[in-house]
């Protein structure tokens, strides 16, 4: 045996039957590289100057937007397509595109995000998890769920606002305090997630709560694009991702064990969904995987809306003026805080109240959205974009560029403003056309979190704008005079900003 291994070392001594498989299995491991489907007429020109051997369009994860304004503009219809690895695109645009994509029954989103979105956590394959996961989400977002939440997370709210009024003031500008909303607001928001999705034990301890945020920022940041271009490749930001995910799995298993061992039953979601009989690893997958969900999106535009708003006073004092209006008209005594008439409301009145929150969250999103969907068609044949006479073939991908039509000048007027006053009835630029505003999806497939995401928005905004005066500034609090920057078009979904963006503030006299 020994001989063996070492003549196997020995290239030069292999017999030409050994060369000669080698060499054979060195071909037929290109020819499955490089072999891809063949397309028929019907399917939108083959954009190829992103093309390289073997991966495909890559740029189509490093300059998504600009690949794809750029291969669109070659085409009489604006729809296209393009390789990911030996996986077939087709990119879809204008209003057929848009309905297509939407509205048709064949084109499925699971299946797609998963082929084609390099940022999600692993789950669960089968219609037997996703089915687990819309049932439980819903079960957990009904209204007396919520009610029952409400006083915990105002309470979260509050105390993170209270902890900002007694922040260190700025050395220079002793009369303000500075905050980057994307660390003060961001973990606010994974905290009430924490509490409506997840295990006390992780919401009411702040240890626990920053170092499980970490690891989920940790898991965001170990995309790992390569290996949508080969599965079977074990690169090293995926086995980093699995790591985290292994880690954040500890965690609630430590935490279900314990329970389980004190028989100590706590009334939150985790007990919730283990009270279901679901199996642990459905119930830690759903975890894992709706924090995760919760946290990113719904996070960063928190973040953004005092920025927006601060950096456009006349709709600051909107909003402002809306919060007064709402803590004058439920004041039962004089004696009674902003921060004691808002830990009052009810869950109806969260969701009803602050329309101008709302809007602000809607306008945030449209100009802060550079994503992509994705779409997979799992239907017995070809379909038909529109009228255009192509068709995104059976077995292929479809992918949608966002700002293709929340960038449209066409529909959104001065489309890099942030005026949430474009969804006023009066001007309604969102109700143009169909599938013209996509920030909580469109047509088949609408965004599951939607009312939770949206009272998360009024719940941290509202007490910052009651209990706070605030302005852009610099980290030493000096006043900011350079304009926000734009979300960078070249990710395919929103991130912190690279520079931090920070907010002075001081508490409002009334």
């Amino acid at each position: 045996m020994q001989a063996i291994f070492e003549r196997l070392l020995q290239p030069k001594a292999w017999p030409t039957i050994m060369w000669a498989i080698v060499l054979a299995g060195l071909a037929l491991l290109l020819h499955l590289l490089t072999t891809r489907p063949s397309l028929s007429h019907a399917v939108p020109k083959l954009w190829k100057p992103d093309d390289l051997p073997i991966l495909g369009a890559w740029r189509f994860y490093t300059h998504r937007q600009e690949m794809y304004y750029t291969a669109q503009r070659s085409t009489k219809t604006g729809n296209f397509s393009f390789f990911i690895g030996k996986k077939h695109v087709v990119g879809v645009n204008g209003p057929e595109g848009r309905r297509t994509f939407f509205d048709s029954k064949d084109l499925a989103l699971n299946e797609g995000f998963n082929d084609l979105f390099a940022g999600l956590p692993e789950q669960p394959g089968g219609d037997i998890f996703d089915r687990f996961l819309k049932k439980t989400l819903a079960s957990l977002l009904k209204s007396d769920s919520l009610n029952k939440n409400i006083g915990l997370l105002a309470t979260d709210s509050r105390r993170m606002c209270e902890a900002l009024a007694v922040a260190p003031v700025s050395d220079s500008q002793p009369e303000w305090r500075v905050m980057n909303p994307f660390d003060s607001m961001y973990r606010l928001v994974y905290q009430l997630t924490t509490r409506t999705f997840g295990a006390r034990e992780i919401a009411e301890n702040p240890e626990l709560l920053n170092h499980t945020l970490s690891i989920f920022e940790q898991f965001e940041s170990r995309t790992s694009v390569l290996k949508l271009f080969f599965p079977w490749l074990p690169t090293p930001n995926h086995i980093l991702r699995m790591y985290n995910g292994a880690r954040l799995y500890k965690i609630f298993l430590d935490i279900i064990k314990s329970r389980d061992k004190s028989e100590k039953r706590v009334d939150d979601a985790l007990q919730h969904i283990l009270d279901t009989g679901a199996s642990i690893t459905h119930v830690i997958s759903f975890e894992i995987g709706s924090l995760f969900a919760g946290l990113v999106n719904t996070g960063i535009h928190a973040s953004y809306i005092p920025i927006y708003c601060a950096e456009n006073p006349e709709w600051k004092a909107k909003v402002q003026a809306e919060v007064d209006g709402v803590i004058a008209k439920y004041r039962s005594t004089p004696e009674q805080s902003p921060a004691m008439v808002l830990s009052s409301l009810s869950i109806d009145q969260w969701e009803s109240e602050f329309p101008l929150i709302d809007l602000s969250l809607r306008e945030s999103i449209r100009i802060g959205q550079p994503g992509s969907g994705f779409r997979k068609n799992v239907g017995p044949r070809d379909i038909p974009i529109g009228n255009t006479g192509e068709v995104i073939p059976k077995g292929s991908y479809a992918a949608y560029v966002f700002n293709d039509v929340h960038m449209n000048p066409d529909i959104y007027t001065d489309s890099q403003k942030f005026d949430p006053a474009r969804y006023f009835h009066d001007r309604a630029e969102d109700k143009k056309m169909s599938h013209t505003y996509l920030g909580w999806g469109s047509g088949r497939h609408p965004c599951l979190g939607m009312r939770f995401a949206k009272l998360e928005m009024v719940l941290c905004n509202a007490y910052f704008f009651a209990m706070f005066d605030f302005e852009l500034s610099e980290k030493d609090g000096s006043l900011r005079t350079e304009p926000v920057p734009p979300v960078d078009v070249k990710l395919h979904q929103i991130r912190k900003p690279d520079d931090p963006i920070f907010i002075r503030y001081k508490p409002r006299v009334y």
